[in-house]
């Protein structure tokens, strides 16, 4: 099966993007439309903050390419609030929402909270509860799930590992599952500094590597 990228943004609908990616004069209802001319997926962050409404999530997809995939940001009351805890029906209720995507819904990122430290009963606990035959993917925001027992755990699931760039955090580079998930947020100042082309050519490198034997690398 050939390897795919994915590459996208954190949402679209960003008023400072005007007359620096959309042009000035077009409006925002022409945003997406605009948007998918230029990225292959995007990864839906409002849904972090809100469960978006089923018309939303039917007209992303009936407005979108054929080939067009969505990453969802899955909501801080099941990562931040519950903490992966007796969660089932917040999940249960989340997915069946996100599934009105259809064939173009793709990977469940679960954004940890950066005070929330490595417990691996809470987390092969909360994984078992997780719909089969669907793409999920992890970011863990402290340090101490960087571990080859938190790996393995993924690797038996075929559970993504969040790679992630920013500057007051090392992550490592390894996948956990047949599809990567690399989250830029900014290499010298959280979600405010530009990549160089140089970082950016030595991010493809890494990249090349981590691929190998991958279905698809989500960026």
């Amino acid at each position: 099966m050939p390897l795919h990228y994915y590459i996208g943004t954190s949402g679209w609908h960003y008023e400072h993007w005007r007359g620096r990616f959309y042009p000035e004069k077009l409006t925002k209802a022409k945003w997406l439309e605009f948007y998918v001319s230029h990225f292959t997926t995007v990864e839906l962050n409002n849904s972090f903050y809100r469960l978006p409404s089923e018309a939303a999530f039917a007209t992303w997809h009936d407005f979108t390419p054929a080939n067009f995939i969505f990453a969802v940001k899955v909501s801080r009351f099941i990562t931040h609030i519950k903490r992966l805890k007796n969660s089932e029906e917040a999940v249960e209720k989340f997915v069946s929402r996100a599934k009105i995507l259809g064939e173009k819904l793709g990977p469940l990122l679960y954004q940890l909270p950066p005070n929330m430290h490595r417990n691996d009963e809470v987390l092969q606990s909360f994984i078992a509860t997780l719909p089969q035959g669907m793409k999920h993917v992890f970011e863990f925001r402290h340090p101490s799930w960087f571990e080859e027992k938190v790996f393995e755990i993924l690797y038996k699931y075929n559970i993504g590992f969040c790679v992630f760039d920013m500057p007051s955090l090392t992550c490592p580079l390894i996948a956990t599952a047949d599809f990567a998930y690399i989250r830029f947020h900014g290499s010298s100042g959280l979600y405010s500094s530009c990549y160089s082309d140089e970082e950016l050519a030595d991010w493809v490198k890494r990249l090349a590597n981590l691929a190998v034997n991958l279905k698809a690398v989500y960026i």
